[in-house]
């Protein structure tokens, strides 16, 4: 079951409409909320679209398809639709999930922005190695403390027979 879910969603990812109704102004709107949270810190921070820079050293970050936690969201919403749970419970799941993989990636930006104005090397480092599994790693906790909350809550739901 959590293969063909992840197989349908990355399909559905790939659709043209898709990628210009849903991805593109996802990542444009992940772009805005990282400058937002940069500008508090450093006021020569600029976004375009994807990509924010910093206007003072013009080196910036761009945020590509794969980077926009797009497909991390993906498979943690497989994970959880695949698991035998109550439907209130899978989108109270989906919903928190996503916001945490997009919480987290959203540091992942702001740290990406530092480090590339620091050390490129570091900058690649992170980006190809470190922040990958990271973004994995919490797709896999956020999908464990969701099944251990299912299983506590839905466990006190069930009706209990007693006898007559």
């Amino acid at each position: 079951m959590f293969s063909l879910i992840l197989i349908a969603l990355f399909a559905l990812e790939l659709v043209k409409s898709v990628q210009v109704w849903v991805v593109m102004p996802w990542t444009e709107i992940l772009a805005r909320v990282s400058a937002a949270i940069l500008v508090l810190f450093d006021s020569s921070v600029q976004v375009h679209g994807v990509v924010i820079q910093n206007m003072t050293t013009f080196s910036g970050v761009s945020i590509e398809p794969g980077c926009n936690g797009v497909e991390a969201c993906i498979v943690l919403i497989a994970a959880i639709i695949a698991f035998p749970a109550p439907w209130k419970y899978k989108l109270m799941g989906v919903a928190a999930g996503v916001l945490a993989v997009q919480g987290l990636n959203i540091l992942r930006i702001i740290s990406l922005f530092y480090l590339v104005q620091w050390s490129a090397a570091a900058f690649k480092f992170a980006h190809l190695y470190l922040w990958q599994a990271l973004i994995m790693l919490d797709v896999l906790v956020i999908w464990l403390v969701w099944i251990r909350f299912v299983l506590r809550n839905a466990a006190s739901e069930e009706p209990t027979c007693e006898p007559a």
